[in-house]
């Protein structure tokens, strides 16, 4: 194998498949990128046996081949070299040349057949999604995604597909976020995306605009189309990331969202993201809203003191009080693109609802709090 490559280029596709290797000591292998010239172009996998990442890179290939190496340890010294073009070879045994203007590694490998490779999907349901829509989407709710082992089933991000709508929902069993966007294909199905996979949707680089999604009861992959503009940092094809999903069966979240009259104010987003923020500065565990006509008090109490934060509200209603986490408050605030949003509540024994509507008063996102008992 013999190939040039533009350092930053090269850099560019090795930190992109860098998150995915795991720690798993038992198989060496899989701490290693499998690298493949052929076809003009750098191919670049990793694994961790639950997910996989695949990219391309542009080279100047004078020949065919594949080698894998320590991709942590090939990351740091190609980020390292002094000059834009490195010359890779390999001869007969699995250790590579890595060389520069004025500088020469040779890195020690593993034999390329050794790697395993990344699972096909048979029988699979396929749609199609703008690139920042669905990780836009994902970061409205990921942040409620439950971190206890024992609730596996709740470690990820559900997917459902239904009469050509998208919906995208997490809870840890406190909160419930829920996002919906529309999609092309009538056809439905649903999977749960586990925490890992989704953070590595979340990071993927604007290369493209559009993202294939296919999943089977088992495994699901996503692919970035890399565009023109993807190509000038070195990506050419496509972005591929592969991943089991999360076994057994999601709970109704449709049953949490609450279905009694609630009161309404229209507030704006970022005004309470401040307010809420500052308040918690005093008591990060428990911050107590008191809506009344026009006004909402924001305050926050504890040994240390208090702090009052006030905000103008678009509300008409009877006077309300209800505390909340406010980690649980600030969480969706943040992740909103949207100015302005409906907070619906009732008393301090009811959760409190984030909404976001369409001028149709149909619900693109809603985030469910439960409240904490005002003594």
């Amino acid at each position: 194998m013999k190939f040039k490559i533009n350092r930053d280029h090269f850099s560019s596709g090795i930190q992109l498949v860098m998150s995915v290797v795991g720690s798993r000591k038992t198989m060496p292998i899989l701490q290693n990128v499998l690298i493949e010239a052929k076809d003009g172009l750098v191919w670049l996998t990793t694994t961790n046996l639950d997910l996989g990442a695949k990219c391309s890179v542009k080279a100047d290939i004078s020949e065919d081949g594949s080698i894998t190496l320590p991709v942590k340890e090939l990351g740091r010294i190609i980020r390292e070299l002094a000059d834009m073009e490195v010359s890779v070879e390999t001869q007969d045994t699995p250790k590579a040349t890595i060389s520069t203007r004025g500088s020469i590694f040779n890195v020690i490998g593993m034999e390329s057949k050794e790697f395993p490779p990344l699972p096909e999907l048979e029988d699979k349901v396929q749609f199609e999604f703008d690139r920042e829509e669905l990780i836009s989407m994902l970061k409205s709710v990921s942040y409620a995604q439950s971190v206890n082992e024992e609730r596996y089933m709740l470690k990820g991000v559900f997917f459902q597909l239904n009469h050509g709508k998208l919906a995208l929902v997490a809870t840890d069993g406190r909160r419930l976020a829920v996002t919906k966007g529309d999609i092309t294909t009538k056809d439905e199905g649903e999977f749960i995306l586990p925490s890992l996979s989704v953070n590595e949707i979340e990071k993927l680089p604007k290369v493209g605009e559009k993202i294939k999604v296919s999943f089977t009861d088992r495994q699901v992959s996503f692919e970035l189309q890399v565009d023109e503009s993807g190509e000038s940092s070195g990506f050419k094809n496509s972005i591929y990331l592969v991943s089991k999903v999360v076994e057994g069966k999601y709970p109704n979240y449709k049953q949490v969202i609450p279905k009694d009259d609630f009161n309404s104010a229209e507030i704006e987003r970022e005004l309470m993201q401040e307010c809420v923020h500052r308040a918690a500065l005093v008591s990060d565990e428990k911050v107590t809203l008191r809506i009344k006509k026009g006004v909402m008090e924001i305050t926050g109490l504890s040994t240390l003191g208090d702090a009052c934060e006030s905000m103008s509200v678009n509300y008409e209603g009877e006077d309300s009080t209800v505390s909340f986490n406010p980690r649980f408050l600030l969480d969706p605030l943040r992740s909103i693109p949207q100015d302005k949003i409906t907070l619906d509540f009732r008393d301090d024994m009811s959760p409190g609802v984030f909404k976001v509507e369409k001028p149709n008063e149909e619900v693109v996102f809603l985030c469910v709090v439960m409240p904490i008992r005002t003594d």
